[in-house]
């Protein structure tokens, strides 16, 4: 068995919120051993005293020898795919998402870990209709099967599930974020922000519920630190819907039947003319709204930002803000 200090392996290491995770440990535990892992090179980056970086698949064979080799005992699982490349097939995407979070399970039981922190999503309780209004961890997840990352998301935390009952011994952390925002920040969701207009669902306000980058990698590192356990969501408080970002940025919002949008993209998609297909309406018709009560009750943190806040700050520091005060975005 591993010792009491941590020892911590970080897959998806060269993303967002890896490398934000990467320098937030080097600054306040400088001591802390961290095995960086992913398939990208680590490019332009200054690794810690005690950090090292491997280029590793999480469905590689060795990656068992390289948990064992460096005497890991806290698994912070941050790969996943949220922007196919083009031409990835969904097959792919599962065994990526699936089939990678089984392996890493799978080696952490064989070396002997004692910690298991992984980033889920908001998108797990899935896109519908029927959703309560806010979402506790407590409700069900109903991840969609049109919808590949909801999917796979819904079908990790199912594993996860398993794996609490079968290896109590692997104590787990699992957060479900909202959207995610953070300077620098680009991803499917932010190229929503740079449309010269916003398209929404007719009788929809579109809600979303937002949680700063700063905010998530400080509660991956309390998780680390405190060796807790549980299931959190990560959202600040309130939420910003699509009308009032649209404000936020000055730009109008063109507001559409879903039948006409997904028939559009129904044929747009398979052309090549769009990235999106006809899933895309439920998930800005139906956004997930998820409570941060036990995050802050239980967990014991409270968000630096509010929903409207990391809006405002990261369309502020693209340059995309237009409504600079309360009082003007109010009236």
């Amino acid at each position: 068995m591993v010792g009491d200090e941590p020892r911590v392996l970080i897959t998806g290491a060269a993303g967002f919120i890896g490398r934000r995770l990467l320098r937030l440990l080097a600054e306040t535990e400088p001591q802390m051993c961290v095995l960086a892992c992913d398939i990208r090179p680590l490019e332009d980056f200054q690794l810690g005293p005690q950090q090292c970086f491997v280029c590793l698949d999480i469905l590689s064979e060795e990656l068992e020898r390289h948990l064992r080799e460096n005497r890991i005992n806290v698994v912070v699982h941050l790969a996943s795919i949220v922007s196919p490349p083009p031409g990835m097939s969904r097959a792919r995407m599962h065994e990526i998402d699936v089939g990678g979070s089984r392996r890493l399970l799978e080696a952490a039981v064989a070396v002997g870990a004692r910690q298991f922190i992984v980033t889920s999503s908001g998108a797990a309780y899935g896109y519908h209709a029927d959703n309560p209004v806010p979402l506790d961890e407590s409700d069900a997840l109903r991840g969609n099967a049109s919808f590949a990352y909801s999917a796979h998301k819904r079908e990790v935390e199912e594993m996860l599930a398993a794996y609490r009952q079968e290896q109590p011994q692997l104590g787990q952390l699992v957060f479900r974020p909202g959207t995610i925002l953070g300077l620098g920040l680009r991803n499917q969701i932010t190229d929503l922000f740079d449309k010269r207009v916003m398209l929404g669902v007719a009788g929809s306000e579109t809600p979303f519920v937002i949680i700063w980058d700063e905010d998530v990698v400080a509660c991956i590192r309390k998780g680390i630190v405190e060796a807790r356990c549980g299931i959190y969501n990560l959202a600040g408080d309130g939420t910003v819907s699509l009308r009032q970002m649209a404000k936020l940025l000055g730009k109008p919002v063109l507001n559409l039947p879903a039948r006409l949008i997904a028939s559009v993209l129904a044929v747009l998609h398979p052309l090549g003319l769009s990235p999106y297909g006809p899933e895309q309406v439920d998930f800005l018709r139906y956004r997930p709204v998820l409570s941060n009560r036990r995050l802050k009750d239980e967990f014991g943190y409270v968000p630096a930002r509010n929903s409207l806040q990391c809006f405002r700050d990261y369309a502020g520091s693209r340059g995309l803000l237009k409504c600079r005060s309360d009082e003007e975005f109010v009236a």
